[in-house]
């Protein structure tokens, strides 16, 4: 006797033909939505020459050779930062600027007025859940130093990009 032909959609081999290329369609639209938004947390701007990344080093250099570190505190809204080099213009005025780690909608930039003891800043609504990247310098931009303020932290250190001269 003949068995009654079975349909083609109920043998699982079929759906395993259907679903896989399926499933790698929709795997490769959605890492190529995912990969659109750039994660780059770097503010410098980069020279880019095939495969290698060129930035401009000279601000950190500038650093280096006056000697500068800073530290930066928290209360409240306040922000202080306090010279820990001896090569600060202490008259002049500061840009911190903090960096949130994945986006850049939320970067704030606070201008420091110097006061007897450093220099200070207002940043209200400044979100205190998870870590911030910051870059102090002054308006010209001549010299930088960079840190990272933890969750949580009420303090964060200052101090230039590039280690220790040799």
């Amino acid at each position: 006797m003949n068995a009654p032909a079975s349909s083609a959609l109920r043998q699982p081999l079929v759906w395993l033909v259907i679903a896989l290329p399926l499933l790698s369609v929709v795997a490769g639209v959605s890492l190529l939505f995912l990969s659109s938004d750039p994660l780059d947390a770097v503010g410098d701007s980069v020279k880019r020459t095939a495969q290698v990344q060129e930035t401009d080093l000279s601000r950190d250099f500038e650093t280096q050779r006056l000697g500068l570190t800073a530290q930066a505190r928290r209360t409240g809204d306040t922000i202080e930062v306090a010279p820990l080099g001896v090569g600060f213009e202490r008259a002049a005025s500061l840009d911190l600027v903090l960096r949130h780690p994945l986006r850049a909608s939320e970067d704030r930039v606070a201008t420091l007025a110097p006061t007897r003891d450093g220099w200070v800043a207002r940043v209200e609504g400044l979100d205190a859940t998870h870590d911030w990247i910051l870059e102090l310098a002054p308006t010209d931009r001549r010299w930088r130093l960079v840190g990272r303020w933890k969750t949580g932290a009420p303090n964060a250190a200052l101090l230039p990009a590039l280690g220790p001269t040799q």
